[in-house]
């Protein structure tokens, strides 16, 4: 298998990564609940992998389902975050630290009902070659007939807005404390080419006072089409698209023929 690198860990933002959190999706539950359309194709007692867990709301909110779930992340602290979440929920989640080139290391193929790759996180693989590696991966810890859950931005909207600063025009509460959420984009001449995104997360205590912490994460985005190719190429056929050139996010559900 070729080896992907992946750039991106996290390890500063995983401490404050609830900011960058919708209220909606905050809840374990109620992220679980975002994806009750597919989680109805599910058997009994599926076993699922999250192999992009960072906090854990998601591994914690399936298993509250009853489900056999692992969580895996290339951030150590997250995985630490996801296991400190599941002992809060009491909630049984196995949490390991992997990269997607890794997976196979861990767990047999044809191991996992589902499959689930969201929060925007395909974009770290490391351009075509690292992601197509990481697809493959996840394809075969797939059962036949298992399904990829995959979630990710819009990229021919980012990129034809180019590098630009976004300040967010709201106050975000986690924790008691208010924190405003900064984002800097650093869109690259070419598609293939490394891009940056700097994430910041600047809160505000009770004096006044403002906390900054932030993390400039490498990513290498990708047209919706070069996605369909990849998935196809190991083995995945596209059963659901949300794909809008208009939206500024879309998810895709792929099948393991």
């Amino acid at each position: 298998m070729t080896e992907v690198v992946v750039v991106t860990e996290y390890d500063v933002l995983a401490e404050v990564y609830e900011w960058l959190i919708s209220d909606a999706k905050l809840p374990p539950a109620e992220f679980a609940a975002s994806f009750d359309d597919v989680l109805s194709l599910l058997p009994s007692n599926a076993h699922v992998l999250d192999c992009s867990c960072g906090t854990g709301q998601l591994a914690v909110g399936l298993a509250g389902r009853g489900m056999q779930v692992v969580a895996t992340d290339a951030s150590e602290a997250m995985v630490r975050r996801t296991a400190e979440l599941s002992e809060e929920f009491g909630a049984s989640v196995r949490a390991v630290r992997a990269n997607w080139e890794e997976l196979p290391d861990h767990f047999e193929d044809d191991t996992f009902d589902m499959v689930f790759c969201v929060g925007n996180s395909l974009h770290h693989a490391a351009g075509a070659t690292g992601r197509g590696a990481a697809l493959e991966s996840m394809s075969r810890l797939l059962r036949p007939g298992g399904r990829l859950v995959l979630t990710s931005r819009t990229w021919e909207l980012v990129r034809a807005r180019g590098s630009r600063l976004d300040i967010r025009d709201r106050l975000v509460r986690r924790n008691g404390r208010d924190a405003v959420v900064v984002y800097r984009w650093e869109i690259a001449p070419h598609w293939e080419e490394e891009h940056h995104i700097e994430i910041a997360i600047a809160q505000v205590d009770a004096t006044g006072l403002v906390l900054v912490r932030s993390e400039l994460l490498s990513c290498w985005p990708y047209r919706y089409e070069e996605l369909e190719v990849e998935l196809h190429r190991v083995g995945l056929r596209t059963e659901v698209s949300t794909f809008d050139l208009e939206a500024e996010n879309y998810m895709v559900v792929a099948s393991k023929v």
